[in-house]
């Protein structure tokens, strides 16, 4: 008696498991925990209170909200939300394949350098200028930047892709009333255009200057078309490490 073995179907996949919970939030919990062991490791001394913007956003409405130990439950609940919902999705698959995570990484890097590549030259275009020098205070350590640098990756994706383009996607669509593709051109511009404001708000943030703006926009804009169509953890590290990279080139 013979049998045929089983052929994988669509969801078994590297580019549909890649981009479910158990392979997407698994691989986004390294990134969070280096940037919270490089936030406890820096905070003290003239870093001291210093974490990305998105982050520094979130644990001030936890702590408005939870009082005095909001930020340390709030740091707590997304940790255990990513592995909650990573060990949900996992428990209605397959093992986890290692591998994955490699090829995972390899295209996060691929994707961030591409990104960095195609928006400035884009925005060269537009505006005649290379807006390379844009980030964090260059009087901060390097050790800060890099800190702040993974924490967008984390923390700026969850705030505004996850939260705040699905937000307006559903405000267009249940409140609004329009179409899908109205709805999504809303939610993906607006989304775009509060992500680079975010970056000249408070003391650390960059002068507001037309070429940085511009390509703030146009990177938010494909974050977020990333974001839809590779899931958050690929997003997260792409985002991740293309600040890491326009870190490094900035020297």
């Amino acid at each position: 008696m013979t049998s045929v073995a089983p052929q994988p179907g669509p969801r078994q996949t590297y580019w549909a498991l890649s981009r479910s919970p158990r392979y997407s939030l698994t691989f986004a919990v390294p990134l969070l925990l280096a940037y919270e062991a490089l936030a406890l490791a820096l905070n003290q001394g003239p870093a001291e209170g210093i974490r990305n913007g998105a982050d520094v956003l979130l644990r001030t409405m936890a702590a408005a909200v939870l009082g005095d130990r909001g930020p340390v439950v709030f740091g707590g609940l997304v940790a255990l939300v990513l592995i909650a919902l990573a060990v949900r999705d996992r428990r209605r698959g397959s093992a986890l394949r290692p591998r994955y995570f490699v090829v995972m990484l390899v295209e996060s890097a691929v994707l961030a350098v591409a990104f960095g590549l195609v928006v400035g030259m884009v925005t060269a275009q537009l505006l005649n200028a290379i807006p390379l020098a844009i980030g964090q205070d260059p009087q901060m350590a390097w050790p800060v930047m890099l800190m702040v640098s993974l924490g967008a990756g984390v923390y700026e994706e969850l705030v505004f892709r996850v939260l705040l383009v699905s937000g307006l996607l559903f405000a267009a669509r249940k409140l609004f009333g329009w179409g899908t593709v109205a709805a999504t051109t809303f939610a993906v511009v607006t989304g775009a255009l509060v992500f680079s404001a975010f970056h000249y708000i408070g003391t650390y943030g960059d002068p507001l200057e037309l070429p940085s703006f511009l390509f703030r926009t146009l990177a938010g804009l494909a974050f977020s078309g990333l974001y839809v169509t590779r899931g958050f953890g690929i997003t997260a590290w792409t985002h991740a490490l293309y600040d890491v990279f326009l870190l490094a080139a900035r020297g």
